[in-house]
């Protein structure tokens, strides 16, 4: 079993490696509520006020890791009966408080939400305060205090609220899937759902069928994860567990820098189209900077549509970090091409539900992509990459000047520059997640190594340039 950075990423993986258990024998219908006695039975301390609650939580996550409510086509969900542990949100002024003359903190809220005790201690009217918190920046004691909690944190574009019962809720109409706030939810209140049925579903009814082939389809960040054992054993436990060939979307990164490099040369300006989460953030917020865009597929996208028209029978399963390519694989652009995308975690998950121990494995092979493809995984990849391209195509009398956006909020800043016209670049690579992909919420792990280990596998690849790789594909 891989090492998790958090044992909220442990109980996740134990849920699906269960459900995953039962489904490969076909008992899961009939075991299904035996799952939470199993994860915790009847004298296991829990963190919750009994045992019968945190099997009540368990149950929610079990619905969750096959699938949830198939009329909810959102991601990101929130279990409410597991969102009751942290205070309420907001500044509240706390026992720092002197009870001054000088009342600084009144003075600078225009809402006249502070008001005074008889001991002269200051308090906040939730029902005026708006949040601005100018109240705590002209305090000299820091006695007002922002407890926002870690989801709200978490979650840079505020797309998370707190409902009257102090439960989480997710307006989705902003949420860009990208999966924050299910890493930092300390109790995994919030979290993704799966569709791990479906991709052992699509195993079993290819098993022995020639005409029907179930493809892997890994992400590069994979480089940086399964760090007991090596990339090459991971790609036999992939074809273990029953997938015909396992194809690296490194490659279809190669594709998407060797048409991005031309369309910025033509256009002028671009913003990348790679990173889903990154793609719906200006549609949503920015929805006039839309016309910007790309348009080329993700590389998952563009790769798995090359092979959908070579074997149009095949089922293409993605694996990457990342849980907004969950969502974006129900786009109409891209349904057709991909069937299903899973994390890093579910894979761990299945692994050990077949009981595969990729120690014992030979290595197999994984080499269809050149260094500029596997470095798409982490931030600023994807600029070297489109450089890359405009040197290849001979393109370098284009003044090229690109803008690297480390996470969303980065993105925001140069997306608000943009709409102003204030922007000195004509390349905007956009990644929601810090560090990149090797930053996603599906992720096993998590840290600076992980770079260095991208970095590593770029550097093992064959083909050495974007030309050299996409030569394989005719």
């Amino acid at each position: 079993m891989a090492k998790f950075d958090t044992k909220v990423q442990l109980l996740k993986y134990k849920v699906l490696k269960e459900v995953a258990r039962l489904a490969w024998k076909d008992q899961l219908l009939d075991h299904v509520m035996d799952i939470p006695k199993t994860i915790v039975p009847g004298k296991t301390p829990t963190m919750r006020c009994c045992v019968y609650k945190e099997r009540a939580i368990l149950a929610e996550r079990v619905k969750l890791a096959m699938g949830g409510n198939a009329e909810e086509p959102h991601v990101i969900q929130v279990i409410d009966i597991a969102c009751d542990d942290c205070p309420a949100s907001g500044y509240e002024v706390t026992d720092s408080c002197r009870g001054c003359l000088a009342h600084r903190c009144e003075q600078a809220c225009r809402r006249g939400a502070i008001s005074f005790d008889h001991n002269h201690t200051a308090h906040i009217d939730k029902s005026k305060c708006v949040e601005c918190g100018q109240c705590a920046k002209v305090c000299p004691y820091s006695a007002i205090a922002n407890r926002k909690r870690p989801c709200q944190n978490a979650c840079k574009i505020k797309a998370i609220s707190i409902t009257e019962d102090n439960a989480a809720s997710i307006d989705h109409e902003k949420c860009i899937s990208c999966g924050a706030c299910v890493y930092q939810c300390p109790f995994g209140a919030i979290t993704d759902k799966s569709y791990i049925l479906n991709v052992i579903d699509f195993i079993k009814r290819s098993e022995g069928n020639t005409k029907y082939r179930t493809y892997a389809l890994v992400a590069p960040s994979i480089s940086s994860q399964f760090s007991e054992v090596k990339l090459g054993q991971v790609i036999s436990g992939l074809k273990a567990l029953g997938f015909h060939t396992v194809v690296e979307a490194a490659l279809g990164a190669d594709m998407v820098a060797n048409l991005e490099c031309q369309e910025l040369a033509e256009k002028g300006f671009l913003t990348s189209s790679c990173c889903p989460a990154f793609v719906r953030y200006i549609k949503t917020a920015f929805p006039s900077l839309t016309e910007h865009i790309s348009h080329n597929l993700s590389p998952m996208g563009a790769l798995a549509k090359y092979m959908k028209e070579h074997d149009p029978t095949a089922k293409i399963v993605f694996i990457g970090p990342c849980t907004a390519k969950k969502m974006e694989v129900q786009l109409d652009t891209v349904r057709p091409y991909v069937n299903a995308a899973m994390t890093f975690e579910e894979l761990q998950a299945l692994f050990d539900s077949r009981d595969i121990d990729l120690a014992s494995l030979e290595e197999d092979v994984l080499d269809n992509a050149s260094y500029f493809g596997r470095i798409f995984a982490r931030s600023g990849g994807l600029s070297d990459a489109v450089a890359e391209g405009l040197k290849e195509h001979n393109l370098t009398d284009f003044e090229y000047t690109p803008c690297v956006c480390n996470g969303i909020e980065e993105c925001r800043a140069a997306l608000l520059k943009l709409s102003h016209n204030a922007l000195k670049a004509n390349f905007i690579e956009g990644m929601a997640c810090i560090d990149g992909c090797i930053g996603g919420a599906g992720c096993l792990t998590h840290g600076e190594k992980n770079k260095a280990e991208v970095d590593k596998y770029g550097r093992q690849a064959l083909e050495k340039t974007i030309s050299d790789a996409v030569s394989i594909l005719g």
